[in-house]
């Protein structure tokens, strides 16, 4: 894998976009001169403060609720080591390896900004695992989101001081092991640099950068299954006229009008129904744009947010200065929990009306489209049993749809007396996630078969391409089979990226007017 980028943490801009690019090496992160400098200075600072007598929270001081029980200059370092050991609680199954590399990415970003007295050498060796793919083992479970995401992150940073496990070459070893392999010595950290390692919501953004990801090609994925749902069941294209939507100017229903109108151009399943008796359409087909309009305004909504705190320092205490450092709440995972349990939100509704859409193309309401999409049934069950499996994922979704960061208990014997749980919020966002990739598979697969029984007559390119992918891999059925191999081959296009990555290759190709399916994070 090539890299053709060089990103300079801590002054460089991130974006979940290059983010990722990061995590996957695709991306080079480094740190310049300048941000060395810093870097250095910073820690100085703190190495000054930890050997004088004035209180500083982290530095000579115990944590949380022993935060007035001060530590002596000697015992400085230990007490870094030993907020890893005891902090090192999490539990279940690890993280997503790619989700543990955008942990350290993200916490890079933080610490190189100069303000948290961590090492030069502690960043270089973060940078060492990700470059050496030597990655740390973390447990999902144990983050309530607020005084950093502290489980998580200690369990992120015990392979500095040769403690926990990494995934290396394939499998999953011991960091005093891996230390070993390469001749290296763990880590003495500095003052406050335990403390400075765990503090933030690094797991939380980590979460919410796969979900501004996946969710993007959700959105994009949905409006390019909607408009072959319309095709299939003949649905009328007036209500994605431009001027109506003027009248209701939301950005995201008039980015996803604009989308259905460049998918549906040239059309000549459209031209063939223009003078039909049918005066509306079921919402399902006639508020895509209301509906998956807002759920590109929550998928904003979160991104927006998401820049800001990927770009912020969200550690505790703030070093400014010898003289001035700052005990506040930067660490607190709120302003990223909500806008994360917002997209939840909006993801659970395209896949409820995604399983809608489903159910409708059921009917057999629509000429020459039959029930249950077969000619002959009764013998046959045809497509009944999809519906089943989509109304599942849109129920088990909306179960999933509370949010996290409505409760809080408290912890740290009161000391940390109001948490943000936002861990949970971007865990289960992820979920909901998979669950909508599903349901909008089951939905390529059932609106491919609609469209089939109006051959000869054609679609617009990009949907008349997106149909020959599908039956590339599945073919149009008559009678009953085993249809789960088939569900996840379509399941497959979407979850890949496949879908809009061709949608955006023909629409390129044939100079179609959009906004729209473009999946790069700097267009909505």
């Amino acid at each position: 894998m090539s890299v053709n980028q060089i990103f300079n943490y801590g002054s460089d801009f991130l974006t979940a976009g290059k983010a990722l690019a990061i995590a996957n090496g695709t991306v080079k992160g480094i740190l310049n001169a300048e941000t060395r400098q810093k870097i250095n200075e910073s820690s100085a600072i703190v190495e000054k403060i930890a050997q004088a007598d004035k209180a500083v929270y982290g530095v000579n001081t115990g944590f949380g609720p022993l935060c007035t029980t001060m530590i002596s200059a000697e015992d400085t370092r230990k007490l870094q080591e030993n907020i890893l050991k005891s902090h090192a609680v999490g539990v279940g199954e690890p993280i997503d390896e790619e989700i543990s590399r955008l942990m350290l990415v993200l916490k890079l970003q933080a610490l190189a900004k100069g303000y948290s007295g961590i090492q030069e050498v502690t960043l270089d060796r973060m940078i060492w695992h990700l470059e050496t793919g030597a990655i740390p083992v973390v447990p999902k479970q144990g983050s309530v989101g607020a005084s950093g995401d502290l489980a998580p992150l200690s369990h992120l940073f015990l392979p500095l001081i040769g403690l926990g496990k990494v995934h290396y070459k394939g499998a999953i070893i011991s960091s005093a092991e891996l230390l070993k392999i390469h001749g290296f010595k763990p880590i003495a950290l500095g003052a406050k640099e335990g403390l400075a390692l765990i503090n933030g919501t690094q797991f939380i953004a980590a979460h919410a950068v796969k979900v501004v990801a996946r969710f993007h090609n959700v959105l994009a994925t949905a409006d390019i299954t909607a408009a072959m749902m319309l095709e299939g069941l003949l649905g009328s294209p007036k209500p994605f006229d431009e001027g109506l939507h003027q009248l209701r100017p939301y950005k995201g229903n008039q980015h996803v009008a604009a989308n259905i109108r460049g998918l549906l151009a040239g059309s000549e399943i459209v031209n063939s129904h223009q003078n039909c008796a049918k005066v509306q359409d079921p919402y399902s087909l006639r508020c895509v744009p209301q509906v998956h309009g807002a759920s590109r305004n929550a998928w904003l909504h979160l991104k927006e947010t998401l820049e800001t705190e990927i770009n912020s320092v969200t550690d505790n205490p703030i070093i400014f200065s010898e003289d001035l450092t700052i005990s506040g709440g930067n660490f607190h995972g709120q302003p990223i929990a909500m806008p994360l349990d917002y997209a939840c939100l909006a993801a659970s509704e395209i896949g409820n009306i995604s399983d809608r859409r489903v159910y409708l193309s059921l009917e057999g309401n629509t000429e020459g489209v039959p029930k249950l999409l077969m000619k002959e049934t009764g013998i046959n069950s045809g497509f009944m049993i999809l519906q089943y499996t989509s109304a599942a994922l849109a129920s088990e979704n909306k179960g999933l749809c509370f949010p996290a960061s409505a409760d809080s208990i408290p912890t740290s014997l009161g000391q940390e007396d109001h948490v943000s749980m936002g861990s949970i919020s971007g865990r289960k966002a992820l979920q909901v996630i998979e669950n909508v990739e599903k349901i909008l598979g089951i939905e390529l697969f059932c609106a491919a078969q609609a469209m089939d029984y109006h051959a000869p007559l054609k679609s617009g390119s990009v949907i008349e391409a997106v149909h020959q992918l599908v039956r590339s891999k599945v073919a149009h059925l008559e009678e009953d089979q085993i249809m789960y191999e088939m569900m996840q081959a379509t399941i497959d296009m979407v979850q890949s990226g496949a879908i809009v990555q061709l949608a955006n290759a023909v629409a390129t190709r044939e100079a179609i007017p959009q906004t729209t399916f473009h999946s790069t994070f700097e267009n909505f």
